[in-house]
């Protein structure tokens, strides 16, 4: 492994986790290092693909080249790291030349002039799945030391972008309850607004702007929100702690 002898993979992937990044950002990031810490006869290219339950597949590559192939395998929904992730089983390609699997992504990737590749699965919690793509552009250039290498860190990746998901779900968890909370106050103000103006009740004014939005055909926060930027000439902002 050469990138900083000082420091174990396990320390690197730690220090990766620290950083303040999107999951798509730390993906690439990830993948950059894990091309140069499994480059240890030859250089590797590397790629994550990662997919979630109700999102779109998510790429991280250490280089324009394996963004590509990856991308691509990911558009086919066919190739290594897609039967890597469904079968949870190491899948490795000795020479794209001569491999007769998947024959629509080998095509794209031939013409990359990657000659091998070794897609790993790693483990992840709930209905999350993803697979490490490495690229050498030498035929059987991963032989059982190298196999061995890839699966050993594959399983510190795996534990890494585990933690990382956690993270990005508590982002996305409270990013919701913030969107919830603004739209909460603008049908709350929009309502004190019309009972103000009509001299009503709150539970009429609340039935008011249900009829309007659905007489409108226009979602009931987006009326509210109208309602509120046409008298005071913004919108609400709410304030609260996670």
């Amino acid at each position: 492994m050469t990138v900083d002898a000082a420091q174990t993979a396990g320390e690197r992937l730690h220090d990766l986790l620290l950083s303040d990044r999107e999951l798509t950002g730390f993906l690439d990031d990830l993948a950059a290092l894990s091309a140069a810490e499994l480059a240890v006869d030859a250089p590797v290219l590397c790629g994550f693909t990662l997919r979630r339950a109700k999102r779109n597949s998510a790429v991280g590559s250490s280089s324009a080249e394996a963004r590509a192939m990856d991308e691509t395998q990911a558009g086919f929904d066919d190739g290594p790291c897609m039967e890597a992730q469904r079968s949870g089983r190491l899948i490795s390609v000795e020479d794209v030349l001569t491999e007769e699997r998947w024959p629509e992504y080998m095509a794209e990737v031939r013409r990359h002039g990657v000659r091998s590749a070794l897609a790993v699965p790693l483990e992840l919690d709930g209905s999350a799945g993803a697979a490490m793509n490495v690229y050498a552009r030498e035929p059987r250039a991963f032989d059982d030391a190298a196999v061995s290498r890839a699966l050993a860190y594959a399983g510190l990746a795996g534990k890494t972008l585990r933690v990382a998901l956690r993270i990005a779900v508590h982002a996305e968890s409270a990013e919701h309850r913030r969107r919830a909370m603004e739209s909460r106050t603008a049908i709350d103000i929009a309502t004190g607004i019309l009972m103000v103006q009509m001299g009503c009740g709150q539970q009429e004014a609340v039935a008011m702007l249900k009829r309007l939005a659905s007489d409108r055909n226009t979602k009931l926060v987006r009326l509210a929100e109208d309602i509120v930027v046409s008298v005071g000439g913004r919108g609400p902002v709410a304030s609260f702690e996670d």
